[in-house]
């Protein structure tokens, strides 16, 4: 059983999802800790000037998870993020299409950045058809941390396989994961060029980038 593990981000890129669709089950990170340079609460659309970046403002304190931290609400983020996303994207294909279901998510209250994350990620993979199972790693009460915490999770989800992240490479090690019968394998995923609003290409924009241009077009 292929296994994948990554933090729950806002909007993610479509290689997030596509790590997503080759799997398994995917687990979402919600107990790591949160960070501003991770792309927890922000991400890029495309505008008629190029790239921009749209963030939800957080309440949070060194060492909080992710799970713990709130969203701003009362700056009235979501109505900014959903003013953004309509004026540059309402010639889009698929805007009519995915517009109102989409504001219907964001305007709803979370407890927490994490469980907003996710029902946007959940919403986008029901939309793509990918039928991976989610779980979180916040159940699965486990205490340790970086490549042994991997292993654990996996472990503790009957994983064999685990598919990680290219970033990991830097400090995973292959024999580590095999001593504990897992075999470690890498994404490769690679941006490819679909119709955008704006002008030339620009990749790695959020998946709302793609969907509003592609539809829920399968692309792996």
């Amino acid at each position: 059983m292929l296994v994948s593990i990554h933090q729950p981000d806002y909007l993610p890129w479509l290689g997030y999802f596509n790590k997503i669709a080759l799997s398994d089950v995917f687990v979402f990170l919600d107990d790591a800790q949160f960070s501003t340079d991770n792309i927890h609460n922000w991400n890029r659309i495309k505008s008629p000037q190029g790239e921009l970046k749209i963030k939800i403002p957080v309440e949070q304190k060194l060492g909080y998870k992710i799970n713990e931290v709130r969203t701003k609400d009362e700056l009235k983020w979501r109505e900014k993020h959903l003013k953004s996303i309509s004026m540059f994207y309402r010639r889009a294909p698929y805007y009519e299409e995915v517009f109102p279901d989409f504001e219907n998510i964001i305007m709803k209250t979370y407890p927490d950045i994490s469980k907003l994350n996710e029902t946007i990620i959940r919403y986008f993979c029901d939309g793509f058809g990918i039928q991976t199972k989610f779980l979180l790693s916040s159940d699965l009460n486990l205490s340790t941390f970086n490549e042994e915490r991997v292993i654990d999770i996996c472990k503790a989800v009957g994983g064999t396989r685990y598919y990680s992240g290219n970033g990991a490479k830097a400090y995973q090690v292959e024999e580590h994961f095999t001593n504990r019968g897992i075999q470690l394998e890498y994404t490769h995923f690679e941006p490819f060029e679909y119709p955008q609003q704006w002008g030339n290409f620009i990749p790695c924009m959020s998946v709302i980038d793609y969907v509003m241009n592609c539809g829920f077009k399968k692309w792996w």
